[in-house]
């Protein structure tokens, strides 16, 4: 299994069994699969969503958005506990192409992505037990 270094760009080849034990980057040694949202942008958003192996849920956000800041602590509590997902955020104000690449229409958004195909998406906040309900069941619909 591929996984893109959020921190350096990396891609690397981790057994599927070693996922939760933690893997660093074979060349920064940072965690492959820190369990914290990343911050992808139009310039790493590509490369890291074309090259992980692993399922993405992209949470599109924007600094003034009131419930986008009531979501967010939720979303980095559900990333705590799911090491088979990448969690990441795009600010939607700093990547507009992005934003309009998703056709985003209310934030936040989440986009469940499976390399460069979207799987599921859903609008509105979201609370721990509400977000990892359906991110749930959204992975198993689609194994």
């Amino acid at each position: 299994m591929i996984i893109v270094c959020p921190a350096c760009g990396a891609k690397n080849r981790v057994p599927e069994d070693k996922i939760e034990s933690g893997p660093a980057c074979g060349q920064c040694h940072q965690p492959l699969i820190p369990l914290a949202p990343i911050e992808l942008n139009e310039q790493n958003f590509s490369n890291f969503i074309s090259n992980s192996d692993l399922p993405v849920l992209i949470d599109l956000w924007a600094e003034w958005c009131g419930p986008c800041k009531m979501m967010a602590p939720h979303f980095a509590e559900v990333a705590k506990h799911n090491p088979h997902v990448i969690f990441a955020k795009i600010d939607t104000e700093a990547n507009p192409r992005l934003s309009s690449a998703f056709n985003v229409r209310s934030i936040p958004t989440l986009v469940l992505m499976n390399k460069t195909t979207e799987v599921a998406r859903i609008s509105g906040a979201l609370r721990s037990p509400q977000l990892q309900q359906w991110l749930d069941q959204q992975l198993n619909v689609s194994k």
